[in-house]
């Protein structure tokens, strides 16, 4: 497991658990009682230490390696998931996965940004950051989605829109803005869930919904701590103090409204308990999607557009 920083002395007690456990299948020792106080002890440190955990640090949380993501979360979630792919003008673009499927008897459109659990997958989908034919796939879909009266669902997880020029010369800010716009005018539920990493206009491109999730140690950012920290202290070196200007961590973003919900992460992180969060997820997204089963359209289509109006006319303090 990779160990994080802060996370050196609970993987210390851990490695002592293991060592003990070895020792007990090489012989007729009996160290039960041992194994079950240094266990006690690494809960109690897990659960004090990600009480009180940074932005930064909730930072490397959101981006850690073993983190599930989008294409993890589908597998588990939905059933008869059929992908669909391209944007039906240049090309497809795996950053953003999608596709038709059932979640929890009703069919859904799912859409995610895909990020990779390894380096061949991880390079596959360039990190999770999409192109303009990522953008476009995504509103190919949610405009299919709006034709066949089928709720959208969105997985969050981009550290932001890719930054190339092969992007910038095919419209990333034409297909971001667009995207935007048909999270806005579609006339069926749109229930978003950061999952991970939620950075800049490459997140709001499919974060525009009516209810919006967050699980407890993601983020979610107009811009990421080092790209802050580069513009406003022409360092990377600042990414910390960055972070805790933000306000980027789902706490701090329900008080501002930003938000509607925190989905509540196993102890340690989505990471060390992968099913536990599945299925805590899974319940988030029934409720929020059974709150917006029985409205018309237009209604749904209204207060989605009202939501994000007031967020602007209130400002943020």
């Amino acid at each position: 497991m990779h160990i994080l920083e802060f996370e050196k002395p609970i993987a210390e007690l851990e490695g002592k658990i293991e060592e003990l456990r070895h020792l007990s299948d090489g012989g007729d020792v009996n160290i039960a009682d041992e194994v079950g106080k240094l266990q006690a002890k690494v809960d109690k440190l897990l659960r004090s230490t990600y009480a009180k955990l940074t932005p930064w640090q909730k930072t490397q949380v959101a981006r850690h390696p073993e983190r599930p993501h989008a294409l993890a979360y589908i597998q588990a979630l939905i059933e008869d998931f059929t992908p669909l792919a391209g944007d039906r003008a240049f090309g497809e673009d795996r950053a953003v996965v999608g596709g038709l499927g059932r979640f929890r008897g009703r069919s859904v459109m799912v859409i995610g940004h895909e990020k990779g659990h390894d380096t061949e997958s991880r390079i596959r989908h360039n990190f999770g950051m999409a192109k303009p034919e990522g953008y476009r796939k995504a509103v190919r879909l949610m405009e299919m989605a709006d034709h066949f009266q089928v709720p959208v669902i969105t997985l969050v997880d981009t550290a932001g829109a890719y930054p190339g020029v092969d992007a910038e010369e095919r419209g990333q800010a034409e297909a971001i803005a667009r995207s935007i716009e048909t999270c806005l005018n579609v006339r069926v539920p749109v229930v978003s869930a950061i999952i991970g990493e939620g950075g800049s206009g490459g997140a709001i491109a499919l974060a525009t919904a009516n209810t919006v999730l967050m699980l407890e140690h993601a983020i979610y950012s107009v811009i990421s701590p080092e790209g802050c920290a580069s513009i406003l202290w022409r360092s990377g070196e600042n990414a910390k103090d960055a972070a805790e200007q933000l306000r980027l961590t789902a706490q701090d973003l329900l008080k501002l409204g930003i938000i509607d919900s925190v989905v509540p992460e196993p102890m340690g992180g989505a990471h060390r308990n992968i099913d536990l969060m599945v299925q805590t997820l899974s319940m988030s997204l029934d409720s929020a999607l059974r709150d917006l089963s029985n409205m018309e359209g237009g209604i749904l289509r209204a207060r989605r557009r009202e939501k994000f109006l007031d967020m602007g006319r209130a400002g943020l303090s």
